[in-house]
């Protein structure tokens, strides 16, 4: 009696646990389409997860990215400031450090803090297409680098 029970269970605990871990890859230049960026992204729980761009000299910066929720809250996204000056030229509510106003700005929105293995950081401001879906449902936006120079990037859907 154990044995059929154990087929029926096990295609679903297959599927149940590769269902989890979602990924893409996405893609970007500078305005001016010079140095293409390659980007990849994996997330186990759908509002977050890690994410790596790789620059056409071949600098890699990888990190966390975090979708904003509504119920997204100021302290889980402070490691988006580490490394960084205050303020993020262009982009609002990037002051000093995470706020209630910039939770409820950036709502629907990706946001990544990514750096080189010599702590030079990137960050990324990503709006999704479909918010319900995470960075499977695609988006786009911008990152910026340590020099303000900025690269635009799209995430087609997973």
């Amino acid at each position: 009696m154990r044995i059929p029970r154990m087929k029926l269970m096990l295609p679903l605990l297959v599927a149940v646990s590769a269902g989890c871990t979602t990924m893409g890859t996405g893609f970007g230049s500078t305005p001016s389409g010079k140095s293409p960026t390659a980007f990849s992204w994996k997330s186990s729980d759908g509002v977050s997860g890690s994410m790596s761009a790789t620059l056409s000299d071949g600098t890699v910066y990888s990190g966390q990215y975090f979708q904003v929720t509504r119920d997204t809250t100021v302290d889980s996204v402070a490691p988006l400031w580490v490394g960084w000056h205050s303020g993020w030229r262009g982009s609002d509510y990037w002051d000093a450090g995470p706020s209630p106003d910039f939770i409820t700005h950036y709502t629907g929105r990706v946001v990544a803090n990514l750096a080189t293995p010599t702590a030079t950081h990137m960050r990324c401001n990503f709006q999704l297409v479909h918010p319900s879906d995470g960075m499977a449902g695609g988006g786009s936006g911008q990152c910026q680098l340590p020099d303000g120079k900025t690269i635009d990037a799209t995430f087609p859907s997973a």
